[in-house]
């Protein structure tokens, strides 16, 4: 079960996360002056980074753990594919856009990058939701 435990609380925090940067972040790119996006997207990137970094080692880990250790059902299944759409979103849409927005602050990528992140967003609440009744079916013994 401490493995279940693990893993909900690795797909709530990355949930928080994507939370924040759906309503807080990212609405704030395009207040940002040109002449201003080249600094502030590179600290932004610098930034957020190592946050990613953790958060995704920490997801990566856990379902590693509760994939495991077991059981595996349904709802296991359905955070997993939550967690995998994020993580993908992120690798083949969002990061390859954030690379391009270095150059300045194009309203086609800023727009593309809001799509992706919604995605993310689904993906991120989907794996929170799903862990939250697959811990809940270890615990009823249902798993």
């Amino acid at each position: 079960m401490a493995w279940a435990v693990g893993w909900l609380v690795a797909t709530a925090l990355h949930a928080g996360f994507q939370l924040t940067v759906s309503l807080v972040v990212y609405p704030a790119f395009p207040r940002v002056p040109a002449s201003a996006w080249a600094d502030f997207h590179a600290g932004h990137s610098r930034g957020i980074a190592p946050l990613v970094g953790v958060l995704y080692a920490g997801l990566l880990a856990t379902a590693a753990g509760v994939l495991v250790v077991g059981p595996v059902g349904a709802w296991l299944f359905v955070a997993l594919v939550g967690v995998a759409v994020a993580l993908g979103t992120t690798a083949l849409v969002a990061a390859p856009t954030h690379g391009r927005l270095g150059a300045g602050p194009d309203p086609v990528l800023l727009r593309r990058l809001r799509r992706a992140d919604a995605v993310r967003t689904v993906g991120a609440l989907v794996g929170a939701a799903g862990a939250t009744l697959h811990l809940l079916a270890v615990v009823g013994g249902a798993a």
